[in-house]
Order: structure tokens, then C-alpha cells, then sequence
């Protein structure tokens, strides 16, 4: 993004003077900042609104898309469909936010043509509508901000950019108006092209300034997924790319988590401690095997100040490194036995692919729990207990129903012994997404070539004996927070479990007449206000929305697509009657409700939401592990956006078959997403949903050799 000033020396350099210049109140849309121009004193009595729009082209598997940068006049009819076939360009689709802010390091209501500099231009194809030119017009354009305006003339607008143009990068100027000619000419493309140009008209909502989120879940999921996180007041972008923000709401999601997982886990001996951020290149490279997946997203430190750092410090990917030094110092007899310790804390992971919040960030929080055990047994125990914690962590707080089963090898912790999941599912996109994983670690990483974490054997009855403790590491992160947005989320926008809603309860007044009295308002707020005392004492997080200048209709629309899973409406007639009326959020669901049982009912109610949200979503879950056992069913099962249960030989060179196969028979259904391609997603525990594996009997459908157990594979995220 070029800065105000460098642009402030660039119009000085092209004798570019300004027209005007304002700052104002922050806008989200067209109509808000042409509201704020027009109260402005200082802005110019007639003008016209320039838009800056990005478009993102399909491109081809693994090739680094182009973005398409188009500057039009508001009134400007600028059609994808009719650009792409112009330019050569597949599939245009508006930039997600992520996209944003990696090239110009903007939000889309703060965007325009001063966002291009000479290190962003190259990188972007640039379209100017022709006519801005030679119009008369004066022209508004965001200078940086949603809240700040400079005003020029076309003709310095299209000075501006053309002094950006190299020899092989050029500006695009096109007549729009003679493109629309062209394109509602007749040809046997359009009519193909239709039912594409519908479904995309199809996603958008009817009045979408009006309501919550602006596009369908079912039609556009990416933005759908982008527009809940941020009207329902989730998260805010950050400066460095990949890493957000997580407002309160969100993160009161988390506590919740917190506090119920540190419970429990404290009641199985494990105590929490924290362990600096910053790990030594030379222990970090120890366990060479180990970090191999994780080289590419490590981050490193190599100067301090204008200094640089005789050894590069690595920003931990993940603890065992450098905590298993010190457990190796701590632990000098098997009485020193188990040692379990937890950690809360953030990892950095240099993520190079799109970045999605929650789900994939280069920063996310987490707790690694990490635990030494004298013997296997012990720690086959443990990580089966803490697996059924991530369990219970899902389907009793989140509502979100998850499989458990164990990784194949190849897909197992690098440098553990094994690794348990549990897989959640997401029903819109089809894909899987891995919910939580205890790893146990075996004896590898207490080897002497390792940490040397070694005590004697008190089994061995000479008393000489040694031997290696087995360690298990386990890990759930903020994760958790997107799988339970797009599980439960619906158009209107988030929809929250009870269990975890920062706000259970919002009470809003309502039916009170223009022609109401003080005091007959005074009397309904009071009424709302004594409802949250009474709601509170009985334990229900629950608020009065006694907010001066909104409609209760705005109210309804707020807690809404905030996701509040309970609304109460009161008013004058449900005074005179003891009753409120309850709105549930997660189907809209109407009852009233007496005043007189208000505790009870209320809980009861919230109750029956959390037990309905994951009743629903288990049964879409188990309705979409669709059993397979012919190969040619795989893709077209995977793009019934369903998961593939078959029996498979658990063979690693089979398994990567399957992943090549899949992929190239199948198109490509979520462009954040990294592969059409299938998977193993986890090895269910339960083998009892489908038919006995007979020895010699049942078959791979992949490979042909014997199968060993009934598998999920699927697309993933």
C-alpha cells in the first residue's frame, strides 16, 4: 500500500493538486460515505463517487493468481462475466478480505486507485472505465481510509496511474458502456453462460444492506464464512497478513473452553505452566524428523535492533523441543513420575497458503499438554482420556458432532508413535477438517540421541536397569471457534451454543407507541432491566438492550446475526399479561413465557437449544459417511460433498493413490481449500457402523489387496 505521504510527493512530482481533501466519520458502503461527504462542510458541493473493485480469476492448480484491479465510476455497470471474456480471464470472483490485505494491506471500504504504488502495480492487472478521463466531473476517492476523502479530477486520477506504468505493465482502459453493448449482443456462449451468471445472483441476498450477511451459506461459502466473522463482531484484520484479531465475543468462546478443559485435566494431575516463545536453531534441528513438517512455517528472529543475531532464534511451531530439555533435567527418578504439564499459549506457523481465520493462521491460540510416563500402558491410557476431552470439548459445549479414530501412518504427529483424532465435518463445503489430536510420542523422543529423558527401572531386580519414559502430547486450538461458525451458522449469521454465548439472553422492549409517555417507557425498561437481574441471579448470562435510537427491529437483527441463542421481546400487553415472549435463534422459534417461572423455564429452554443444535448437526454428519466399496463410487460420492468410509489395506503408497486419483478426477469445489484430492481423515474406533472386515475376503476398492479396517477419506481443509 503507498502510503499518504509517498502519494502526497507523487501528485507534487505531477503537479496533481487536489480539488479537496477531508476526513469523516468511518463508512462501510457507497451509500454511508456519500452521506458523510454530503454533511461535510468542507467537501465540494456536486461530485462523483469513484469504486475500486478486485477480482480474483481461476487459475490453474498450484499457479499464483493475478489479481484484477478495476476503477470505475459508481454508476458504472462493470460486469465480471463480460470483463473475464474481454481480458482473457476465467471465473472472475470479487478478492476475499484475506486478499486485501496481503496486496494493499486494506479493507475493501477503504480501497481505491492511491492504493497502487510502484511494488503493488506489477502485481496486479489494472482496468480504468475510459470515460473517467475526459469526464468533468470531480471525483471522490478514499485516500487510505473509510474515514478520509481527496477529491481530484479524472484526468489526474489517470495521471496518477499512468506514472506507475513500466514497459511491460501497462493500464487498461476500457468503455465500459461499449462493453455492455458487446456482451448483450447474442452468441451461444451467453446462453451457456447463464445458469453461471444466476447462480451467482443467486447468492446474493434480497436487501443484504439490511440484514446480516449479504450472500447464502449454500452459494458462496468462503464469503458467507468472512461476512459472519465480522458482523457478528468476531474479529478485526490486523496488520500483518494471516493474523487477526479476536474481539471479546470470540474470545469469551474460548474462555469458556478454557475454563471447562482446565478443570478437568487439573483432576487428572496435569498442572499448567508456560515456556518461553523462543527456541535455539541447535535444539530446535535436533529432532531433525520431527520438525521436518513443520521447516517451511517456521519463523525466525535474526536481528535485534540494527544487529544481527549470531544464531537465528525460532518462534516456537509447537513445545516439545524446548521443553523436553528441561524434562530431561527434572526428571531423575521414576518417583519423579508422571510429570504432566499444560501450557496456554500461542504458536507461530508461517502459513503461505490462503490464510482463513480460525481455521488457518500464521498466530492461533492453543494449550499442548505434554506428559511423561513410566510406561506405555499409562500413556496409551492418557491420550485416550484426553482424546474423549476434545470429544466432550466438541459435542457438549459446541454442539458439533465429531468421529474419533486413530491417523494412518503417514498422516500420523511426525515423530510420534501414534496419533488420535477426532474429525469434525463440514457440511456445506463436504470437507472434513481435523478437530483435535493426542499424540502418544512412544519412547522417540527420550532417547539418548534425543533428550536422554531416562530413570532407572524399578521393575528390574537387579536395580541397574534403565529405561526411556513415554510421552504423549496433546493440543486444541481456537480452531475450535471457525468449525463451530461454519457448522451452525445459517444466512442470517451466527448461531451460538448456550454453553458458550457470552450472552445467552437479550432482552429487547418492544410495542411501545410513538405517543408512549416517560414514564410508560421508564416502566418497560425497568421491567427488562429487573428480568436480567432475575435471569442473572438464577445463573443465565443475559442483558436489557435498552440501547436510545434503535428500532426493536434493529435490535432483533443485531442479536441476530450475532448469534445470542435467546431473545426476549417485552412490552406493555406482555406486562398486563405476566408473560414474555421468547424467540429461539436457532430455528426462530416463538413461545411466551410466564414471568412468574422465568428461571426455570429460561434454563430449560437454553437446554433444549444446545441439545436441538447438536442433534441436528450429528444427524447431516453421520447421513453424509456414505460406505463405499467400489473405486468408481469414491469421486462421485466426494462430490456429493460426503465423506468415503471403505475398507482400506493401510498401505502408505495405496494411500497416496487415492490422494493423486481422486484429485484429478474431480474438480476443484473450494478454492481456499488445497486439494480436490481424498485423504485419510482417521480410522474410526468404532468399526461396528459398517460390515465385518473379512481376512482374504474384503478388498481395498483402491489397490485390490486385503482390507484391514473401515476408513474415512475425504476432502479436508
Amino acid at each position: 500500500m503507498a502510503s499518504m505521504d509517498s502519494v502526497t510527493q507523487a501528485f507534487s512530482a505531477l503537479s496533481i493538486q487536489p480539488a479537496a481533501s477531508t476526513s469523516h466519520k468511518e463508512t462501510s458502503s457507497p451509500a454511508e460515505w456519500k452521506e458523510a461527504l454530503k454533511t461535510d462542510s468542507s467537501a465540494p458541493g456536486d461530485f462523483e463517487l469513484i469504486k475500486t473493485l478486485v477480482f480474483k480469476p481461476k487459475t490453474a492448480k498450484n499457479a499464483t493468481p493475478v489479481p484484477l484491479l478495476v476503477i470505475a465510476r459508481e454508476e458504472t455497470e462493470t460486469s465480471s462475466g463480460a470483463l473475464g471474456k474481454k481480458l482473457s480471464l476465467k471465473e472472475l470472483r470479487l478478492a476475499s478480505e484475506d486478499l486485501l490485505q496481503e496486496f494493499f494491506n486494506l479493507d475493501k471500504n477503504s480501497l481505491s486507485p492511491l492504493a497502487l504504488d510502484e511494488n503493488t502495480f506489477p502485481r496486479v492487472v489494472t482496468v480504468v472505465d475510459s470515460s473517467i478521463a475526459t469526464s468533468s466531473s470531480l471525483f471522490a476517492l478514499h485516500a487510505q481510509s473509510s474515514s478520509s476523502t481527496v477529491f481530484l479530477s479524472g484526468k489526474d486520477i489517470v495521471s496518477y496511474l499512468k506514472h506507475l506504468e513500466k514497459e511491460d505493465v501497462k493500464v487498461q482502459e476500457i468503455d465500459f458502456e461499449a462493453l455492455k453493448t458487446e456482451a448483450a449482443a447474442p452468441a451461444p456462449t451467453q446462453r451457456a453462460a447463464a445458469p453461471e451468471k444466476k447462480k451467482k445472483e443467486d447468492a446474493k441476498i434480497e436487501g443484504a444492506i439490511e440484514i446480516a450477511i449479504g450472500v447464502k451459506k449454500e452459494v458462496d461459502f468462503p464469503a458467507w464464512y468472512t461476512n459472519v466473522l465480522i458482523k457478528a463482531d468476531m474479529l478485526d484484520y490486523y496488520s500483518v497478513s494471516g493474523c487477526y484479531i479476536l474481539k471479546p465475543w470470540s474470545y469469551s468462546i474460548w474462555e469458556h473452553i478454557q475454563e471447562w478443559f482446565n478443570a478437568r485435566i487439573k483432576e487428572m494431575g496435569v498442572e499448567n505452566a508456560y515456556f518461553p516463545m523462543f527456541v535455539s536453531s541447535k535444539v530446535l534441528e535436533r529432532e531433525k524428523d520431527h520438525i521436518e513438517g513443520f521447516s517451511p512455517e517456521v519463523a525466525w528472529v535474526t536481528r535485534a535492533g540494527q544487529s544481527e543475531l549470531e544464531e537465528p532464534i525460532a518462534i516456537r511451531p509447537t513445545s516439545e523441543t524446548a521443553m523436553y530439555p528441561y524434562y530431561a533435567k527434572w526428571i531423575k527418578s521414576y518417583r519423579d513420575l508422571p510429570l504432566k504439564l499444560n501450557q496456554w499459549n500461542s504458536v507461530v506457523r508461517w502459513e503461505f497458503k490462503s490464510p482463513q481465520p480460525f481455521l488457518r493462521t500464521r498466530e492461533f491460540l492453543w494449550q499442548e499438554g505434554h506428559t511423561a510416563h513410566l510406561t506405555k500402558h499409562e500413556a496409551d491410557r492418557e491420550v485416550l482420556d484426553i482424546l474423549d476431552l476434545y470429544r466432550r470439548v466438541y459435542e457438549e459445549l459446541l454442539a458439533v458432532p465429531v468421529v474419533t479414530g486413530i491417523k494412518s501412518e503417514k498422516e500420523k504427529f511426525a515423530g510420534g508413535l501414534y496419533t488420535t483424532t477426532i474429525e469434525g465435518f463440514i457440511p456445506t463445503s463436504g470437507r472434513g477438517i481435523q478437530a483435535a489430536t493426542s499424540h502418544c510420542l512412544g519412547q522417540n523422543f527420550s532417547r539418548p540421541e534425543m533428550f536422554n529423558i531416562v530413570v532407572e527401572d524399578p521393575n528390574d531386580p537387579t536395580g541397574q536397569g534403565k529405561t526411556y519414559v513415554w510421552q504423549n502430547s496433546w493440543g486444541l486450538s481456537t480452531r475450535t471457534i471457525g468449525v463451530m461458525v461454519m457448522v451452525h451458522g445459517d444466512n442470517q449469521g451466527l448461531v451460538l451454543p448456550p454453553r458458550v454465548a457470552s450472552l445467552q439472553v437479550a432482552i429487547v422492549p418492544c410495542g411501545i407507541t410513538a405517543k408512549a409517555t416517560d414514564e410508560e417507557r421508564k416502566r418497560i425498561n425497568d421491567a427488562c432491566l429487573d428480568l436480567e437481574k432475575t435471569l442473572k441471579k438464577a445463573g443465565v448470562r443475559a442483558k436489557a438492550d435498552l440501547r436510545d435510537g434503535y428500532t426493536p427491529g434493529y435490535k432483533f437483527n443485531d442479536w441476530e446475526q450475532k448469534g445470542v441463542p435467546l431473545r426476549l421481546e417485552l412490552g406493555p400487553k406482555d406486562l398486563s399479561n405476566r408473560q414474555t415472549v421468547s424467540v429461539r435463534r436457532d430455528n426462530g422459534a416463538k413461545s411466551p413465557l410466564p414471568l412468574g417461572e422465568i428461571e426455570t423455564a429460561v434454563s430449560k429452554l437454553l437446554e433444549t437449544i444446545q441439545s436441538d443444535m447438536y442433534t441436528r448437526a450429528k444427524d447431516i454428519y453421520f447421513s453424509r459417511l456414505k460406505a463405499v466399496t467400489k473405486w468408481e463410487d469414491v469421486v462421485p460420492t466426494l462430490d456429493a460433498k460426503c465423506v468415503v468410509v471403505m475398507p482400506w489395506c493401510e498401505v502408505e503408497k495405496c494411500e497416496d493413490d487415492i490422494k493423486e486419483r481422486s484429485g484429478r478426477g474431480a474438480e476443484q469445489t473450494d478454492e481456499r481449500a488445497p486439494s480436490a484430492g481424498a485423504k485419510s481423515l482417521a480410522i474410526p474406533f468404532d468399526q461396528s457402523r459398517w460390515p465385518a472386515i473379512e481376512h482374504g475376503v474384503t478388498k481395498c476398492p483402491a489397490c485390490g489387496q486385503d482390507a484391514k479396517r473401515w476408513t474415512m477419506f475425504g476432502r479436508s481443509y
